[in-house]
């Protein structure tokens, strides 16, 4: 996010949240805050992050877990500005910072000013919260003297602004006259766009390609190729670029290649052709909350679930490298057959054989064309002795064979079983989410038990609800987030009469279809089918197959593990998951 697509989000912004009282604040990750808004025009979220990937104020419809804990920034905005309310949004010009002026009681109860200062700066970004002198009562990034010399931002400092870039203009004010005289001086050489970004502050590289696109029709334009005619033409675009950055009309654009978001922008954005599908957006509220929604749960439930992604890993290669080594075992046993039949040679040449022979040659009689074999022999052995060690040899390998052919079915079945739970991680939608299979791996042996400091376990590890949709008929669709919660819907909670869904021979959740007694019409059924897909391996996939059958037809084997089941009288439907469509049914 540049400063000319902050400053579309700022004047999205003003109108919504200055004059709001400010309810609660919540912190979700480490560097993300929320502050949940009231005012005349009803509830809204403004959210606040300086994470270094995507830096940015926006309002937003998202929801998130919070921390059972609130870390102590949070604390710390609660303390002082619970129950404030937002006087102003500013934002310096062409600069990626907002500042939100709060006016809230102190502990006296003076109503006292605080800033909450957003510095949207990549790697620097940062969530400074000062007092009415302007001294830095704490930040959600703390940076020491040892980290920059130039501008530490720690408790009891003085806020100061981050420098400019003195070499850099600002578009906004810069004059027609000192614009072409900048112009005339560049290299010849250079690309129109490196200009940009190396003479003005606030514009994207995105932004600077579309800008010369406009002007010249391409993006790797030079300045030495360009005419009279033509820099006047580019003047003219970055004077009406410059003037829709001052006061709009601002248009949210996404950017996307197939179903992925790739960048977005304040304007419509025409240099990559048919490259990227664009998509606009009424609000910049939209726009982020799509473009954002999914990849920041991602990287939520990733990093949280770090521990829970390393420990499944390694018990699923464990139990692969078991599979391949038990393979390699039942595959030799095979063979086991010839150490029979060369039992069976030296018991019928015990005649011509003594104690101390290395080696036997005979006629073997299983050979079709009688062919003699030399057998080996231990000289400390008697014949008899030596024959029984081959009888033993084949014995054992009969036994191994089906001892592991047990054994092998047993290990396909638990890396199976790991995979579809690393399935479940990777689909969780958040910190709750990630306790209830942690739980499930307790009771399955693969962790264990996490208990507070007074022996008991620690709550958040409690299972949450099933995720909760409604088809556009009315019928109640259900979804397990773990196997846990996938047992509990098909076995104790449906009914028979309820249609179970779930992927064909691909991991996913189960899904319950609640007929409530009457036979659930075609749509519904389609809608639960891509709710089945969506939650499963096949969410990226399309005419992914769907198995669907009432749950009376649906059994769970003795001593199966959790979420493995047997089904039999299925339809099959073959579907496309649609984001939108499970973001529509889905109950709020």
């Amino acid at each position: 996010m540049d400063a000319a697509c902050l400053a579309g989000v700022v004047q999205e912004c003003r109108p919504v949240i200055e004059g709001a009282k400010i309810d609660k604040i919540f912190q979700p990750a480490r560097d993300e805050i929320v502050l949940q808004l009231r005012s005349g025009q009803g509830n809204s979220k403004l959210l606040l992050t300086a994470n270094p990937s995507h830096p940015r104020i926006q309002l937003t419809d998202m929801v998130w877990e919070n921390p059972a804990n609130p870390p102590m920034f949070c604390m710390l905005l609660r303390k002082h500005l619970s129950g404030g309310r937002i006087l102003t949004l500013t934002q310096p010009t062409m600069e990626r910072a907002v500042n939100l002026v709060i006016e809230a009681l102190n502990e006296l109860g003076d109503w006292v000013t605080y800033h909450l200062i957003l510095e949207a700066m990549g790697r620097r970004s940062n969530l400074v919260l000062t007092d009415q002198d302007n001294r830095i009562i704490d930040c959600i990034h703390r940076v020491s003297g040892d980290i920059s010399k130039l501008r530490p931002v720690l408790p009891g400092m003085f806020y100061r602004q981050p420098p400019q870039q003195e070499e850099k203009w600002n578009p906004l004010t810069t004059e027609r006259e000192e614009l072409t005289r900048l112009l005339a001086e560049a290299p010849r050489e250079q690309p129109m766009d490196q200009w940009l970004l190396d003479h003005f502050i606030g514009l994207s590289p995105l932004t600077c390609r579309e800008l010369v696109y406009r002007a010249t029709g391409a993006t790797d334009t030079q300045l030495c190729s360009q005419t009279d005619e033509g820099k006047e033409r580019f003047l003219q675009c970055f004077q009406a670029l410059c003037e829709t950055i001052r006061g709009g009309p601002f248009t949210a654009t996404a950017l996307y290649q197939g179903d992925k978001p790739k960048d977005f922008s304040f304007l419509p954005i025409g240099q990559y052709e048919n490259a990227y599908e664009q998509h606009s957006f009424p609000t910049f509220r939209a726009m982020l909350d799509a473009f954002y929604g999914d990849r920041e749960r991602s990287e939520r439930v990733r990093q949280k679930g770090q521990e829970l992604i390393r420990t499944l890993t390694n018990a699923r290669n464990r139990v692969a490298r078991k599979i391949q080594i038990q393979t390699k075992e039942l595959t030799a046993t095979e063979k086991r057959d010839r150490d029979r039949e060369l039992g069976d040679v030296i018991t019928s040449n015990l005649y011509q054989m003594s104690k101390g022979m290395k080696t036997l040659e005979a006629v073997n009689f299983y050979d079709p064309e009688a062919r003699k074999i030399k057998i080996s022999l231990d000289p400390l052995l008697t014949p008899q002795q030596n024959a029984a060690k081959y009888y033993k040899r084949y014995n054992k390998a009969k036994t191994a064979s089906v001892v592991l052919a047990q054994q092998l079915k047993k290990g396909k079945r638990e890396l199976e079983y790991l995979e579809s739970v690393l399935e479940t991680v990777q689909r969780a939608e958040g910190e709750r989410d990630l306790a209830g299979i942690w739980r499930e791996l307790e009771e399955g042996g693969y962790v264990k038990t996490r208990k507070e400091k007074n022996g008991k376990k620690l709550k958040k590890h409690l299972t949450t609800k099933p995720m909760e949709f409604r088809s556009s008929s009315g019928l109640r669709i259900s979804v397990g987030r773990n196997n846990l919660q996938n047992d509990d819907l098909t076995c104790r909670m449906a009914y028979k009469s309820d249609l179970w869904l779930h992927t064909q021979k691909i991991h996913g959740a189960h899904v319950i279809l609640w007929a409530e007694g009457k036979a659930p019409d075609e749509a519904s059924i389609t809608e639960a089918a891509m709710l089945a897909a969506y939650f499963s391996q096949g969410k990226e996939g399309k005419n992914v197959p769907v198995d669907y059958t009432p749950v009376k037809y649906v059994h769970k084997p003795n001593g199966a593990r959790p979420g493995m089941v047997i089904y039999t009288t299925y339809r099959t439907a073959y579907v496309t998951p649609d984001a939108e469509l499970v973001a529509r049914l889905r109950e709020k």
